[in-house]
């Protein structure tokens, strides 16, 4: 049961929030709110972290800083 405890929506109102709760729940049942699936390789963080730090000497900070 939905109830309004603030204010005084028009029925147009309340009718397009129950739209929107009825299509959230269907999408539930259905195995739709799974969300997104994992990241494709491009655009995964770790892709670009480096596996060892970089060794130490001239300008090593600099190098710290961009993937190999």
């Amino acid at each position: 049961m939905i109830k309004v405890v603030r204010g005084n929506p028009t029925p147009e109102e309340l009718a397009a929030a129950l739209a929107v709760v009825q299509a959230r729940a269907a999408a539930i049942e259905g195995g739709a709110a799974d969300g997104p699936g994992p990241p494709e390789g491009w655009s995964d963080p770790a892709r670009i972290a480096r596996s060892t730090r970089p060794l130490p000497g001239p300008r090593a900070w600099a190098r710290s800083c961009w993937p190999v």
